[in-house]
Parts: C-alpha cells; sequence; structure tokens
C-alpha cells in the first residue's frame, strides 16, 4: 500500500498542471459543501443567539388565557388567582435544571412616569425582588441597589436604566433626584445596564419583529413591597428563572409552568411551551375573546387561564427548519460539482492508463497479479480526490469565513462536515476510479508490450 502511495504522487507530481485541474472539480464541489453547511450552521446559531440574548438562559413564565398571554397592562388579572407564595418559590428553586428565580410585577405605562416636564412613553415599571437582577443579567453601574430596609419599610425608591435616564433627565445625574409614577414620588437610588450588552443582528424588517422587543423603551424599576402604592394588592406575579444552561431552558420553563398551576389549581394539561407559534389572526381572535371575557365578568373562572413557559428554543428550532428547507438544496446543488469532478478524475485515470500500457504490460510479464495493476491505480485515484478533497476543505473554511464576515453572522465551522467531504472525496477517487483500474488490470500483457 505504501509503495502504492508513493507511486500515486510520484505520478501525480510528474504531470502537476493536468492533477490539478482533474482535481479543481473535487476542490471546488468540497469547497462549496462545507460552506454552504458551514453557513447554515452560522445562520442557526445566530438565530438561537438572537432569540436568546448573551446567554442569561433566563425563561419567562406567564399567564395565558387560551393562547394568548395577559398582559396586566390592558386587562385585569382574575382574583381566583393565588399570589405566589415563598414555598412555592421554593419548589422551583429545587429544580435540577433551574439556578435561579425571581417574582415581579410589570406593566407597560405611557405618560404616567415623569420627571419635571419630561415623560417617559411606552416604558416599563416592574416591581421586583431581590432576585430580579441576577436572573435577568442586570448590574448596578451606577448609584446603589435596593436594600432589606427598602423592602422591609417599603420606601418608595426607584431604579432606571440608561434609555430612562437618557430621556428623562438628558444627560444630568439622576441618582438622588425624584421621579414621580402614577403621582407617586420615588427617588433615584442606581442605575441598572445588562452584565452582557446584546443586540440581535437584524437585516429585514421580519427581523426586527421576530427578535427587537420593547426593553429599549426605558425601565423602572421599584421594590415590590411598593407595589400596592402603585396598583393593587395581591396581584399575581410573573415569574422568570434562570436555567443552569441554555439545553435545559426547555424544561426549566415547562416544570416551572407545572408547579404554579397545580398551586393555582389549574389544568396542566396542554401546558406545553410557548413558541410564539400563532398566526395574527389566532392571536388577535384571542384578545378579542380575552377582553370580552374580563369585560363580562368572566375573567375569574380559572377554567380559562394557564401558566406557559416562552419557549425560545423552540421557538429558535421553527426559523431553523424554515433556513434549513431552503439551504439543504444548495448542498444538494453543490454535490453536483463532486459528480462533475468524479467524471473528471475517470476521464483521466483513463488516459493514464492509455499512457502506461507498456508499463503494465512490462509489470504483467514479470509476474505482477491483476489485483496489483488494480489496487496500483484504485490508490491513485484515491490519493488525486484525497489532496483535491484537502485542498477543497481549505478553501471552504475560507469561503465560510468570508461569507460570515460579509453577512455579519457567526461562523461555525462543522467538523463532521470536514471529516465526510474528506471520506466523500476518498470514496468518488474509488468509484469513478474503478473502470480504469480494472481496464488496466484486464490488459493482455503481450498486447501491452506491443502498444506504441
Amino acid at each position: 500500500m505504501l509503495e502504492n502511495i508513493r507511486l500515486s504522487f510520484q505520478g501525480i507530481w510528474s504531470h502537476k498542471m493536468r492533477s490539478f485541474l482533474t482535481m479543481l472539480g473535487i476542490i471546488i464541489g468540497i469547497a462549496a459543501i462545507i460552506a454552504i453547511v458551514s453557513t447554515i450552521q452560522g445562520t442557526n446559531e445566530q438565530i438561537k443567539r438572537n432569540l436568546i440574548g448573551s446567554g442569561t438562559n433566563t425563561v419567562k413564565i406567564q399567564l395565558y388565557r387560551g393562547n394568548y398571554p395577559i398582559d396586566p397592562t390592558y386587562e385585569q388579572l382574575p382574583s381566583t388567582i393565588p399570589v405566589i407564595s415563598q414555598e412555592v418559590k421554593q419548589q422551583i428553586m429545587d429544580l435540577e435544571e433551574v439556578s435561579a428565580v425571581t417574582l415581579y410585577h410589570q406593566k407597560q405605562e405611557y405618560n404616567t412616569v415623569y420627571h419635571v416636564e419630561k415623560t417617559l412613553s411606552g416604558g416599563k415599571v416592574a416591581g421586583i425582588d431581590t432576585s430580579y437582577l441576577s436572573v435577568f443579567g442586570y448590574r448596578i453601574e451606577k448609584g446603589r441597589g435596593f436594600s432589606p430596609t427598602d423592602y422591609r419599610l417599603a420606601r418608595k425608591v426607584a431604579m432606571i436604566d440608561q434609555v430612562t435616564a437618557d430621556t428623562l433627565f438628558d444627560g444630568e445625574d439622576p441618582i438622588g433626584q425624584t421621579i414621580e409614577i402614577k403621582q407617586e414620588p420615588f427617588v433615584i437610588v442606581g442605575i441598572i445596564g445588562l452584565m452582557d450588552s446584546f443586540q440581535p443582528v437584524i437585516k429585514t424588517m421580519q427581523d426586527y419583529y421576530t427578535y427587537m422587543d420593547t426593553e429599549n423603551a426605558g425601565l423602572v424599576l421599584v421594590p415590590d413591597a411598593c407595589w400596592p402604592i402603585l396598583y393593587q394588592f395581591d396581584e399575581p406575579q410573573q415569574v422568570a428563572v434562570r436555567a443552569v444552561s441554555t439545553d435545559d431552558m426547555t424544561q426549566a420553563g415547562r416544570k416551572t409552568a407545572e408547579i404554579l398551576n397545580m398551586n393555582a389549581g389549574l389544568s396542566t394539561e396542554d401546558s406545553k411551551p410557548s413558541a410564539g407559534g400563532d398566526t395574527d389572526m389566532d392571536v388577535e381572535m384571542e384578545e378579542v375573546n380575552a377582553k370580552e371575557a374580563v369585560y363580562d365578568g368572566a375573567g375569574d373562572s380559572t377554567s380559562n387561564y394557564q401558566y406557559r413557559s416562552e419557549d425560545l428554543l423552540e421557538q429558535a428550532k421553527q426559523l431553523q427548519d424554515l433556513s434549513n428547507s431552503t439551504n439543504q438544496m444548495l448542498v444538494w446543488i453543490a454535490s453536483i460539482s463532486l459528480l462533475v469532478g468524479g467524471i473528471g478524475v475517470m476521464n483521466i485515470m483513463l488516459v493514464s492508463v492509455t499512457e502506461r500500457t507498456r508499463e503494465i504490460g512490462l509489470k504483467k510479464a514479470i509476474g505482477a497479479k491483476k489485483s496489483r495493476i488494480l489496487w496500483q491505480f484504485l490508490t491513485e485515484a484515491a490519493v488525486l480526490t484525497s489532496l483535491g478533497g484537502i485542498l477543497g476543505i481549505g478553501l471552504g473554511l475560507v469561503l465560510a469565513k468570508f461569507i460570515a464576515s460579509l453577512n455579519g453572522t457567526i461562523s461555525v465551522i462543522s467538523l463532521p462536515a470536514v471529516i465526510i467531504a474528506v471520506a466523500f472525496s476518498m470514496v468518488i477517487g474509488v468509484v469513478f476510479g474503478l473502470l480504469p483500474s480494472v481496464k488496466a488490470a484486464n490488459l493482455n500483457p503481450i498486447d501491452a508490450l506491443r502498444y506504441e
């Protein structure tokens, strides 16, 4: 075998240009496949990152009516849903997929948060517990957080993000200044920001509506003990958990929703995570039905309500499947060039057999067996295509990096695709080199020696 490989390299080197042109089809085919597969995986990873963000692994669990999440900004929460107790929170914390839990209230406000003559329109006001910042990946950038005394005495203090600071204070230092929320004064004690800021890659308007949310409209945090000052007492909280890992997000959300539903006496059937797959018409009809239920007094019936988690991984998978269905066709198209390259290998090996007819005749005359001749030419074909495969891998990696930088996406190199590409190129060499090799092995030594 080693002797056959040595002879193969010797034959390839003696006809460098011809060998390179023969390998060109294999090089282009392998490079195209690796670049396409890497681009597909990079796009899939980008979709996942766009939805999950900077990797906080946070899963929100909301109260639904049917398939429509209840928004406490516009709807009255049902009085029959109990407040989540610390015992229930501990049950969630005991889940192996969960590393942290927060219970919080949140509403979107228009023209109810202001400072002097400036108003925060469309921002969110949240009543938070001590775990909120860590679960959502926030840190104190200036000032301080809420102290145990703030919670115990229900002090009217607040933390804001930079968007709110810029909107209400226009460059002034907000620490120590007072804002009004629903005509109640709150003193700013801190400014928060995300630990790992992340901006999704937005290329189209569809991407914008898919990945962007309203957090950039401003955020105001107050201690949850102050929530009854602004809104009603005993209002059911929203829940968010931080999963141990990204892959645990689905299970963490599902199990948390089951615990909440059992605690509230709600049905756990069909409590699958929400992947945001409802059509606009479905959402619109659910919204109308939900609001009608509230107006008709039917909102107190717990049979219509259920806690569900948002399943970002499932939503990412749906978007990835949509992307893959198109991109996989490109892989098959690129594979055609491998077929063309294989035909080129067969052609050049037939030429090689013709050129070396006297050599074959001489080897057979001194006792070389058919199998020895067969394996010599098969090895040469396999070496030729393997070299093309290796060069194609190098070109494919460069193309993948270039395409990723051009599109502003992540470059993900698929190791299985690289291994399969090399193996596939060798198989092409064996398959398309088989006919010339058989022809060489079956040559009559006397006729071969007479060949001019």
